[in-house]
């Protein structure tokens, strides 16, 4: 990693503090090279050896958001769905990266089995006429749930639960519900089923920080740009993988124009071709050294072989480091906006 001089204030950055996203929060650092040091388990604080003067917080999901609002945490890591649902206008919140690869899940609408007449949003308007009371609809997602449904036109109420709200329908609080979806299994225990139009929203885990520490804390912004180097280049490099192989040829143009001809073994800005030192004298043999999708990886192999490729040797791609990552540079324009609209 490279070098990290101490920071001269300290940046605090809050991670999930129990559950799947806290196991997989703690995972995804490691493997970017940003292992968390926490002696004792108990504890709600930790840190980051390679990263001085960072301060780790551990909080409910919930707490995160809020925290960064307030300013109190200056990054962190939370779930989408709970981003957007405490966002409002003037947001101080800056989502730096929603696409974090884990802890996936749908808000969705749901209705009991048993409402055979409703099969999408459209058929709750007709529903809700043969009720003698308001349809009644149960959720934690309420502001996510309404800004879904305003384009419907439909008359509702809003019950707003912290419980189990697959119970709702069946203990007659509720007609439908409004809740997150992983697998769908609970749904089906409980004779429940997702309408095919009622996706709300999808969501897995997102990076956020607070537009007044970038603009305000140097030292927040130069942790910001380690963690989105590190992060979309680790996840840039799961998806590919590298592959080299030796090739007889009359020169390394030769060997170029017969890559040319093929689709997949161009890699991402062109294959590398080298000599090759024979320990029998010839010279006609060079390598080549591709990265390739990991989805192409099959016809990879074919291609080279193809051209006359042999001995292909396959590797894992733990980064792929761009000149700047997209995600910084989106996130230096959403700061530099966001210090137009405070002169």
């Amino acid at each position: 990693m490279q070098d990290q001089k101490e920071l001269k204030q300290k940046i605090r950055f809050s991670l999930p503090s129990k559950g799947v996203l806290a196991e997989k929060s703690l995972g995804l650092l490691a493997k970017c090279g940003l292992e968390i040091y926490k002696p004792n388990p108990r504890q709600y604080r930790a840190s980051i050896p390679s990263v001085p003067g960072l301060e780790i917080l551990f909080q409910r999901p919930g707490d995160i958001v809020s925290s960064i609002r307030n300013g109190s945490v200056d990054i962190g890591l939370t779930g989408l769905d709970i981003v957007k649902e405490h966002s409002i206008a003037e947001d101080p919140i800056l989502i730096l990266h929603d696409e974090l690869g884990f802890g996936h899940c749908t808000l969705a609408l749901a209705v009991p089995e048993n409402m055979v007449d409703v099969q999408s949003v459209n058929d709750l308007q007709k529903f809700s006429k043969s009720l003698s009371h308001p349809l009644r609809i149960a959720t934690k997602y309420p502001v996510s749930t309404e800004k879904f449904l305003k384009p419907f036109g439909l008359e509702y109420e809003m019950i707003t639960s912290e419980g189990t709200l697959e119970l709702a329908p069946s203990i007659g609080y509720a007609d439908m519900i409004s809740d997150l979806v992983s697998s769908g299994k609970t749904l089906q225990e409980n004779r429940l089923r997702m309408l095919p139009d009622g996706e709300i929203l999808h969501s897995q885990a997102a990076l956020i920080a607070n537009y007044d520490s970038l603009l305000d804390k140097p030292e927040a912004m130069q942790i910001v740009r380690l963690l989105l180097e590190y992060i979309e280049a680790y996840l840039r490099g799961k998806e590919y993988t590298a592959l080299f192989a030796n090739v007889r040829g009359a020169s390394r143009e030769d060997i170029a124009a017969r890559i040319r001809d093929h689709k997949i073994i161009r890699g991402l800005d062109g294959p590398t071709i080298s000599d090759i030192i024979n320990r029998d004298g010839d010279t006609n043999w060079y390598a080549i050294n591709i990265v390739v999708r990991k989805s192409d990886l099959f016809q990879a192999v074919n291609e080279l072989r193809d051209i006359g490729g042999s001995g292909v040797v396959v590797t894992p791609v733990n980064y792929i480091f761009e000149e700047e990552p997209p995600r910084y540079s989106a996130m230096l324009k959403a700061v530099q906006e966001r210090k137009i609209q405070r002169t």
